[in-house]
């Protein structure tokens, strides 16, 4: 009875029941995930930015579908929709095969330019189409993109262009090199003009593309694992002979490098292009705007507290003590993180990026240090390298392009050591911080709110005002390093701390910061909130006062800081 169990028992269709019997899907509907394999409801698709609902994988995207995405209903104005052909090279069946891509995609060329808005804001806007030859650039492609970045600059006009191309157009060979350099020069242009040009890399950008303006984005933004390079993968394999490993010249790859300043989902692009565009515009009546509201508190220095110094150190390396990040969170809106140092790799013991102080834009830099083992390892304690001395003053070089002003949190023992930060050139890195941050044309303030150490300090703290919150030390070393080096005894690190003069009532007296944070009890997470209420009072004064003055008076005063001590 039981040897039939497990025998199949199903019974065959009649064949002429089974058309009727099974679903009909309308052709077009179903398609196959060309990245997971498995069948899609195209409409979901659609629905869903054209982004697999399975895999989370991108779906490639046509220029027009792209600018349905992010440019307003019915603002886009379409620039240089036809231009003639060219084939300087005489090479044969290129004609044939323009003229077969034109019919295939209904475009002219490999990019479509033009102006719109985005949420309300107006754009320049060039977007690559990979259907049209894999968007390689010859001529024509060089001639639209260089022309709207001219228009562009003309009207005072951001750029922003949706990089995805396979390279150079080698049928136009010499010509197409050539666009290169043409496209660079005319970004160079919009740039010394003092216009945003926002690029966003999406799959894939490589060659001459990225070789050239792709990579040229005053912020660059790229769409999740999308192939960015200049080399293909199956080039650079086949040149060296390895396999290369798991997520190369990915966006991901090229975050962690450096190169790309954030990795922004397709569904939150506009908005974040909208953000973007909104904090690149200079506000009205900013001073007014900046201004104190009522009275000013006691005077924050006949509060101090007198302190044992030692006490004072132990206090500058609590654990729970407030990052930059939690003061950056509570003191502005709208932050924005940026990545990168555009050389080698994104360090995590500097943050920063733009944001709003009662809607005014600023940058805002910090030296951030873990909560935990865990986070602590992720920021190196808070110890930056040259890559992050380079990033934080990428990001300051860009606040003074756009006449943003900067506001820096200092919290470190100091610059890494190690063979790595020696290679990569640590002094060189902080030397040319010192160098660069002396001329800076906006207005800077640093504010030291923990560790003060060294010149990993001030490579963030050449600024027209020097603040310190009152349990911060700042000093040439550490006690412990001043102790071994003049009295041989790191035990010592006490004594060492009185005699250095590191806090910030110390400083305070001997001119060398000018304002000080009163924190009534050590700062906490639970007591931020009113510390960050005297900090904010303080920004007020700060910014008002200074924004009011051109960029030759900032950088005076910041000269006659320095040239007093």
């Amino acid at each position: 009875m039981l040897k039939n169990m497990f025998k199949k028992t199903y019974t065959l269709l009649d064949t002429k029941y089974k058309k009727s019997d099974e679903p009909s899907v309308p052709q077009g509907l179903w398609r196959r995930c060309n990245k997971c394999g498995q069948p899609i409801y195209v409409d979901d698709v659609k629905a869903n930015y054209y982004i697999c609902p399975k895999c989370h994988g991108y779906f490639r995207v046509h220029a027009y579908r792209r600018i349905e995405m992010v440019v307003d209903e019915g603002t886009f104005e379409e620039w240089n929709k036809e231009m003639p052909f060219e084939n300087p090279l005489n090479f044969p069946g290129y004609e044939k095969k323009v003229n077969a891509a034109r019919e295939k995609t209904k475009l002219n060329e490999a990019v479509v330019t033009g102006k719109g808005k985005i949420n309300g804001n107006d754009a320049v806007v060039a977007v690559c189409d990979a259907r049209f030859i894999m968007s390689s650039m010859g001529h024509v492609v060089g001639e639209k993109i260089t022309q709207a970045v001219e228009r562009a600059t003309a009207e005072k006009l951001p750029v922003i262009i949706f990089a995805c191309s396979g390279g150079a157009r080698m049928q136009e060979g010499i010509v197409s090199l050539m666009q290169m350099a043409k496209t660079a020069a005319a970004l160079k242009k919009h740039h010394e003009a003092g216009q945003l040009f926002i690029s966003v890399l999406t799959d894939p950008t490589t060659g001459g593309v990225t070789a050239s303006f792709a990579m040229l984005g005053d912020i660059i933004l790229a769409e999740p694992n999308a192939l960015i390079g200049f080399a293909g993968p199956r080039v650079i394999e086949q040149t060296i002979g390895q396999k290369l490993p798991e997520g190369f010249q990915r966006a991901e790859f090229l975050l962690e490098h450096g190169f790309v300043d954030k990795i922004v989902g397709r569904e939150e692009l506009k908005d974040t292009l909208a953000q973007i565009l909104v904090m690149h515009k200079k506000p009205e009546n900013a001073a007014a705007r900046l201004a104190p509201e009522g009275p000013a508190p006691e005077s924050f220095h006949k509060r101090l507290s007198g302190r044992d110094p030692w006490e004072t150190v132990q206090l500058s390396r609590n654990a729970d003590r407030p990052t930059a990040l939690d003061y950056i969170n509570i003191l502005f809106d709208d932050f924005m993180e940026f990545h990168g140092d555009r050389y080698f790799k994104d360090d995590g013991a500097i943050v920063g990026g733009i944001a709003t102080f009662k809607g005014v834009p600023v940058t805002v830099i910090g030296q951030q240090k873990g909560k935990n083992t865990k986070e602590n390892l992720k920021r190196n304690f808070g110890m930056p390298s040259p890559d992050g001395y380079r990033k934080a003053l990428r990001l300051m070089k860009q606040a003074e392009t756009f006449g943003r002003p900067v506001i820096c949190f200092v919290d470190t023992p100091g610059a890494f050591c190690g063979i790595e930060a020696e290679e990569r050139g640590q002094g060189e890195a902080i030397a040319r911080n010192l160098f660069e941050m002396s001329d800076l044309k906006v207005p800077v303030v640093s504010i030291v709110i923990g560790e003060g150490g060294s010149g990993g300090a001030l490579a963030m703290a050449v600024a027209n005002e020097g603040w310190m919150m009152e349990n911060a030390i700042y000093s040439v070393l550490s006690p412990e390093g001043f102790a071994s080096i003049l009295w041989k005894d790191s035990k010592k690190a006490p004594e060492a701390s009185r005699v250095m003069k590191v806090t910030a009532k110390d400083l305070y007296e001997m001119k060398i910061i000018e304002r000080v944070i009163v924190e009534k009890e050590p700062a906490s997470s639970k007591n931020i909130a009113v510390i960050a209420d005297e900090m904010r009072r303080g920004l007020e004064e700060f910014l008002s006062s200074h924004v009011t003055m051109t960029g030759e008076e900032l950088a005076a005063e910041r000269y006659e800081r320095f040239r007093r001590m």
